[in-house]
């Protein structure tokens, strides 16, 4: 399915962003955006949960978002959180009420899957160009760092270092003096240290800013001829005179700068500190300046699943790969659990569904690698915990829990909700695993599994349960499972018909 609009949600840990994009000829065009100033961040407490007021503020932006969003379909519109919300201790909390208020699903995506998705969007709002280029986004809660070529990203970094964390930790009220800047250059250069030698190495021709800081500080720099010989971006003097007066004047608000933005001023001497180190450490002169950022990656990357383009199957595959899964096995068990899925659903099961099925299928034996036994486990902790590009946290959470499940007991998985249909993708790739443990490929009987009103029916034939007595057994305990859980699953024998 393809859509001619299409929209990200951004909700950062400074502002929150919508961008609604036109799409021709596979080209995003932006159509309309909105931007609310939320500080999310800021209501992070030493306890790192969420305060009420800085929730109450991003339901406010959602509460307009939504409005803006009305009529959407749910396919054409993905809402992506980030920093804020991965270590706030109550973030599923807060999800819940966003959701409610926005209309749509909110994603929490890892670090390198956010700097991913800002290298995507940065590059395509860049001149084409063969050389490799390092792209820098300094957002409220946390720095990105990349370097790719075209459209491709090549290393990935994301460091717990934002504008609003610095401002609040070394310029409190927004004052500025010397000390305060060096603690802050200092903190953001020592962080800056666990990846400068890896990037360094890597190399690049062309540095990128793609932040609302980048932006912000570029304005400064450009309107107050501060940069040498009239350059445009971001340089190293421009940034030092530009600190150099900002400390003559002991705060922004005092200072006669022009281009600075009421709402940016809060929180620009924390993004001013980070900026003035990752140019020190990383050995940067001059930055140029690029448009899109996570809000248009996120467009691009939906538009690429609707284009067959999905980087999840790719990762999959890698996964597969990497990990030396047996590739017959894994087809067999998604074949199998496919045909479940239908017959549960009457043969219309959902696109979504059917695609987690499908990866937790061929991603199940992941875990043998690191050790058979409990492998399941092994195979759950790496879903749950790796860098998988293109999956959100939430996604990787329903894979590793769909594999924790495939085998054993499921008290383990109890976390998931009574009423989640993801109860029923879990009995299709626990009875495809089951009728698979020869490995080979071998024909199967004729079989029928179908949904009651408190759990499931499997028929088998008699004859072929009598001949398998190892799988029996094991359908057997199976049955034992499931009530232990509160749900039922019968297995019945059903007995050839005899021809008359």
């Amino acid at each position: 399915m393809s859509f001619e609009t299409i929209a990200a949600v951004d909700l950062g840990s400074n502002s929150f962003r919508l961008q609604i994009g036109r799409v021709v000829d596979n080209q995003i065009y932006p159509l309309d955006s909105l931007k609310s100033t939320v500080r999310l961040a800021s209501g992070l407490g030493v306890d790192k949960r969420l305060n009420e007021v800085a929730q109450e503020r991003a339901l406010a932006a959602l509460a307009l978002f939504g409005e803006r969003l009305r009529g959407f379909d749910s396919g054409a519109v993905r809402a992506v959180a980030t920093n804020s919300l991965r270590v706030a201790k109550n973030a599923a909390e807060f999800i819940e009420r966003a959701q409610k208020t926005l209309g749509f699903p909110i994603e929490v995506i890892a670090g390198r899957e956010e700097a991913r998705l800002i290298y995507l969007g940065a590059s395509h709002s860049l001149p084409s160009a063969d050389h490799k280029r390092l792209v820098v986004d300094i957002g409220g809660g946390s720095t990105e760092f990349i370097v790719g070529k075209r459209h491709q990203p090549q290393v990935m970094e994301s460091l717990y270092m934002g504008c609003v964390g610095y401002s609040e930790a070394f310029f409190p009220e927004g004052r500025i003096d010397r000390r305060r800047l060096r603690e802050a250059q200092a903190a953001a250069a020592q962080e800056l240290e666990t990846i400068a030698y890896d990037f360094r190495r890597m190399g690049w021709v062309e540095s990128v800013g793609s932040s609302g800081t980048a932006r912000a500080i570029a304005d400064v720099l450009e309107m107050n001829g501060l940069n040498p010989n009239g350059e445009s971006g971001l340089t190293r003097s421009g940034l030092e005179r530009m600190s150099g007066l900002l400390l003559k004047a002991g705060s922004m608000e005092h200072s006669r700068l022009a281009g600075i933005r009421t709402d940016r001023m809060p929180v620009l001497p924390g993004g001013m500190a980070i900026m003035l180190a990752v140019f020190e450490t990383l050995d940067i002169n001059h930055m140029t300046y690029a448009d899109g950022a996570l809000r248009l990656g996120v467009l691009y990357d939906l538009l690429g699943r609707f284009h067959d383009h999905d980087l999840r199957e790719t990762t999959v595959s890698q996964f597969m790969r990497r990990y030396q899964v047996d590739v017959h096995q894994a087809e067999r068990v998604r074949a199998t659990a496919r045909a479940a899925l239908m017959q549960l659903c009457d043969g219309q099961p959902a696109a979504q569904d059917l695609l987690f099925l499908d990866w937790a299928a061929r991603l199940h034996e992941i875990g043998i690698s690191v050790a058979h036994n409990a492998y399941h486990k092994h195979g759950a902790y790496i879903l749950a915990h790796a860098d998988m590009p293109g999956f959100s946290k939430k996604d990787q959470a329903r894979l590793a829990a769909l594999v924790l499940g495939h085998r054993g007991k499921l008290e383990k998985i109890l976390a998931l909700p009574q009423a989640d249909f993801d109860w029923r993708l879990l009995l299709c790739l626990r009875l495809a695993v089951l009728l698979h443990r020869s490995r080979d490929d071998r024909i199967l009987p004729e079989w029928r599994v179908r949904a009651q009103p408190r759990g499931y029916r499997l028929e088998l034939p008699a004859e072929w349960l009598a001949e398998n007595p190892w799988t029996a057994a094991a359908l057997r305990d199976g049955v034992t499972y499931w009530q232990r859980i509160g749900k039922h699953f019968a297995v019945d024998a059903i007995k050839s018909k005899v021809a008359a």
